[in-house]
């Protein structure tokens, strides 16, 4: 199904920005928003976050093992 609508162009902007750094494409874009309530402020906030953590991976910061030994063992009976 196809469906037509005008958007601004700051929107457009916006959803084209979110697909060049997501890697899909503006109709999987807003597809996302509609399907899954992702709106493209959700999408811009997750890709920031993505993009610092990976970031953060090639410059060395990882967990200590502490860290990852309490994460692993959070939820384990006791």
């Amino acid at each position: 199904m196809s469906v037509k609508f005008d958007i601004t162009p700051e929107l457009q902007n916006r959803i084209d920005a979110i697909a060049t750094r997501s890697s899909l494409s503006p109709s999987e874009v807003i597809t996302d928003a509609l399907v899954n309530g992702h709106s493209l402020e959700w999408q811009e906030r997750f890709l920031d976050k993505v993009a610092r953590g990976i970031k953060a991976a090639d410059g060395g910061e990882f967990a200590d093992q502490a860290a990852i030994d309490r994460v692993r063992n959070k939820y384990r009976p006791t």
